[in-house]
């Protein structure tokens, strides 16, 4: 993963944490629109919760850097 993308699957990760509770296990990078810390981060990820682990692709939204929103589908 390229430097400059790694702030950005860190807000990601944190993000999941956070908002609901989902430990990363694995995250890559599938599409990354985010410029000047605006624009939509895609990635494929695995998560735990439990124990449980599943499959996802997600997209971030970021403003100023941040997470703003996400949405998500099962993989």
């Amino acid at each position: 993963m390229p430097d400059f993308e790694m702030p950005l699957v860190e807000a990601a990760k944190h993000y999941l944490k956070e908002h609901y509770g989902e430990d990363t296990v694995s995250m890559t990078v599938t599409q990354n629109g985010v410029e000047g810390g605006n624009g939509v981060l895609g990635v494929d990820c695995t998560v735990s919760i439990g124990g449980a682990t599943s499959d996802w692709s997600k997209k971030f939204t970021f403003r100023n850097g941040e997470v703003t929103t996400m949405s998500a589908r099962m993989r």
